[in-house]
């Protein structure tokens, strides 16, 4: 190869520093060193020729050798592939079936634990239902003997009171003088007796009203704390703050003082 160069390179060479003819564009070279080169020249092709011949042999069975290489690459990274996505596939299917699993267990320790919590509020709200009628009967009867206490008095007294101004009165009859003066002074007692008898009687409505509404507001307060026990199931909460009422329940009725008779 490196001969072909310089025969190409001298025959250039003698062709640059050749005679020109004159009156031409031609020019005189020396003919036997040209032959000379063209000798070389003619002696070194074909080898030259058959080395690159060889190298587009190997090109070609390196381009086949590259080609079927990166074939069985892409081969296996297919198989690979395809192993991996069914690997991968079933481990999906596993963690599915282990999360489907977890929450079908949880959903029925919920649903378990829900039931738990209606059957727990639902049998608190029987016993506050219970002590809150114990209770209602407890002051209702309380009520009622104090207002049957009261109006008894109220007609004893009345009647005290009637008995005297007649007493009074008839005493007082006799005496013509003051006759006048008994009967306005029997019916200012009568009177006095009347309001006597009306205002016992206001007093005892008075305390039955109180002692009623106390009652009320306690029902009140318990019905609350069922609905808020109910909104705690509906949301899913767990909380019982209606566990305070039977307390306050106990003590609303004591902290009212008796009325005086």
């Amino acid at each position: 190869m490196y001969r072909c160069f310089e025969a190409m390179e001298e025959l250039i060479a003698i062709v640059e520093e050749a005679r020109s003819v004159p009156m031409s564009a031609n020019c005189v070279v020396p003919r036997e060193a040209v032959r000379e080169l063209l000798a070389d020249l003619r002696e070194a092709l074909p080898i030259e020729l058959d080395d690159a011949q060889d190298v587009l042999d190997e090109r070609d069975s390196l381009i086949d050798n590259a080609r079927e290489s990166a074939d069985t690459m892409v081969t296996t990274a297919e198989q690979d592939s395809q192993a991996m996505m069914a690997q991968a596939r079933a481990e999906s299917d596993r963690t599915l079936s282990e999360a489907k699993s977890r929450a079908d267990r949880m959903v029925d320790e919920a649903t378990a634990h829900a039931a738990s919590i209606q059957q727990n509020a639902a049998d608190e709200a029987q016993r506050l239902q219970h002590s809150a009628q114990r209770e209602h009967e407890a002051v209702t009867g309380r009520a009622r003997s104090e207002a049957a206490r009261v109006i008894e008095a109220g007609n004893a007294n009345y009647e005290k009171s009637v008995s005297d101004g007649i007493a009074e009165q008839q005493r007082l009859v006799s005496e013509a003088e003051v006759v006048i003066a008994a009967k306005s002074e029997a019916d200012r007692i009568v009177d006095s007796a009347y309001a006597e008898s009306d205002r016992l009687r206001g007093e005892c409505d008075v305390y039955v009203d109180e002692k009623l509404a106390g009652f009320e507001e306690v029902l009140t307060g318990t019905l609350r704390s069922v609905n808020r026990g109910r909104q705690q199931l509906r949301t899913g909460a767990a909380m019982h703050d209606y566990v305070e009422y039977p307390h306050q329940y106990e003590q609303g009725p004591r902290a009212a003082a008796p009325m005086a008779g």
